[in-house]
């Protein structure tokens, strides 16, 4: 139970029907469409589509999706992969000859197509309870008259506002500056986009009009798009990866998602015994920095599309988090884990929904950069994501650029299950951060026995590419002796990620629902 002498929120608690998402209003969306009638399938896609809305930043049709969901009275766990392919054309070679190093995210290079219509088409009519009209007509209405732009989502769109370019900056600035808070955001040519949409399907979006729209900006821009890229766009079903913590087991999306460097840093967190850890002390930040170093390293090296991805399998291995625990020193930070590990490896919203039939849902959907490419097209006002700046230009490399392939993402819904106790679907925002979320709101909930919400509100930390990243909550004093042990500590100009949950309690019958306060969003039920 949470201190109420501390200022904070609690837990949301219900017995029908929760959603818990990163706006309001399409928390508000979410339970509405589930009132009506629909089941948390529908709920996740409406609510999911107003955030494009909301949070143009974080995401958008032109964006990609991921899902996790358990099917009602079955025991089961779907995964369904809505992320889009590389245009046909596209070649590492190319762009290594043009001198480049990486993929340039505000390039069109970095634009594959867009996928989470196709997932959210396909989602809708194998799982949905409504028809597509009626899951998308709030979004709709949003798109055609507006959002009032909230806090975090105006102090984002400000630090990102410079990333927008060509007739991106028409639709996404106010005069040319990001908007103030509680200026409306109206996005009038995607309401027609998804009335096209909600009328003919995919084909409303991959094909016609629409689909001319984007191909004829994303060629303006360098892009080698073509009308048989975006016909061939396709959503896949496919089975989670799972690892187990404690006795809880973790289920993520398989790759190109990087839900199994999730379960490989649990692994290697596991042979350390973080209870008698103060949990918000440097000893516990330490051990999870250098473990997570360790495993971004091996997801460096091994996640890509699934067709390209060979060592799954040692990524997930116990022996493999035995010896990368092995290499972690407690006195001091290590300074490369790609030379300590040579020898054994040879922004985004997220949301869960569950109904009253128990189904559960965990969706993320994301354009991968703040705006993502920055790139929008003429006529309809589609932002494009730039997930293929995902991609590696190194030759030979598991996740080299390559038309038609899928690039490694960072997005990655959860699913946790205890058996007989419970089963939450749950998400970490943030990016590369979401891994390293992932496995600090596991051993919140596990090592430290703290409640949902407490879990979620919590300080954080990360060990990013290049410094050691600690937000506020944590004291001057853990600090200062992060320092010493090596670290190049720094405070983050912007929160790390945001995060949703819903826990639903088999023994009472409840949900019970948290969402982030790093965001603008709420937890709602009924």
């Amino acid at each position: 139970m949470r201190n109420f002498h501390i200022p904070g929120r609690s837990a949301v608690f219900a017995t029908n029907g929760l959603c818990a998402t990163s706006h309001p209003l399409a928390s508000h969306v979410a339970l509405n469409l589930l009132q009506q009638g629909g089941n948390a399938m529908d709920a996740a896609i409406g609510a999911a589509i107003v955030l494009g809305i909301s949070e143009p930043q974080m995401t958008g049709i032109g964006g990609d999706c991921f899902a996790l969901f358990t099917p009602p009275g079955e025991d089961r766990i779907v995964a369904l992969n809505g992320s889009g392919r590389a245009p046909a054309g596209l070649t590492a070679a190319a762009l290594r000859e043009d001198g480049h190093k990486v993929v340039p995210p505000g390039s069109a290079h970095a634009v594959t197509v867009p996928g989470a219509i196709d997932a959210f088409c396909r989602l809708s009519a194998d799982w949905g309870a409504l028809d597509l009209a009626q899951t998308l007509a709030p979004a709709i209405y949003y798109a055609e008259t507006g959002l009032p732009v909230a806090p975090r989502t105006a102090f984002d769109w400000q630090l990102a506002e410079d990333k927008l370019q060509g007739h991106a900056r028409d639709i996404f600035l106010f005069g040319g500056k990001a908007p103030q808070i509680g200026q409306v955001f109206r996005a009038p040519g995607q309401a027609d986009v998804l009335r096209k949409v909600a009328k003919d399907g995919r084909a409303g979006f991959y094909e016609g009009e629409v689909a001319d729209d984007m191909i004829a900006a994303l060629r303006a821009a360098g892009g080698t798009h073509t009308a048989d890229d975006f016909a061939k766009a396709s959503s896949e079903y496919c089975d989670p990866v799972s690892g187990n913590y404690k006795g809880v087991d973790l289920f993520e999306h398989p790759p190109n998602g990087q839900g199994a460097t999730a379960i490989l840093l649990n692994n290697i967190l596991s042979h350390f015994d973080l209870p008698d850890m103060d949990p918000f002390g440097t000893l516990r930040a330490h051990i999870e920095a250098e473990a997570t170093k360790l495993a971004y390293d091996a997801r460096n090296r091994f996640i890509a599309d699934a067709d390209y991805t060979t060592r799954l399998a040692h990524m997930l291995a116990p022996e493999t988090a035995a010896q990368l625990a092995a290499l972690i020193d407690t006195s001091k930070a290590m300074s490369s884990a790609t030379k300590l590990t040579e020898a054994v490896h040879k922004d985004t919203i997220y949301i869960t929904v569950v109904d009253k039939d128990r189904m559960a849902v965990s969706l993320i959907y994301s354009i991968f950069h703040s705006f993502g490419s920055g790139i929008a097209s003429s006529k309809y006002g589609v932002l494009f994501q730039n997930r293929g700046a995902g991609f590696s230009l190194e030759a030979g490399h598991p996740n080299e650029a390559m038309g038609g392939k899928r690039p490694m993402h960072t997005i990655i819904p959860g699913i946790l299950r205890k058996a007989g106790e419970y089963t939450m679907p749950f998400g970490v925002m943030g990016g590369a951060y979401q891994p390293a979320g992932h496995a600090r709101f596991i051993t919140n909930l596990v090592d430290y026995d703290l409640d949902l919400q407490t879990a979620i509100d919590a300080p954080r930390c990360f060990a990013d590419t290049d410094s050691l990243k600690v937000e506020e909550g944590y004291s001057e004093n853990v600090r200062q002796e992060l320092a010493d042990l090596g670290h190049q500590v720094e405070i983050p100009k912007v929160p790390l990620g945001g995060a949703q949950a819903i826990m639903i309690d088999e023994k009472q019958g409840t949900m019970i629902g948290a969402s982030d306060p790093r965001k603008d969003g709420a937890a709602l039920g009924y």
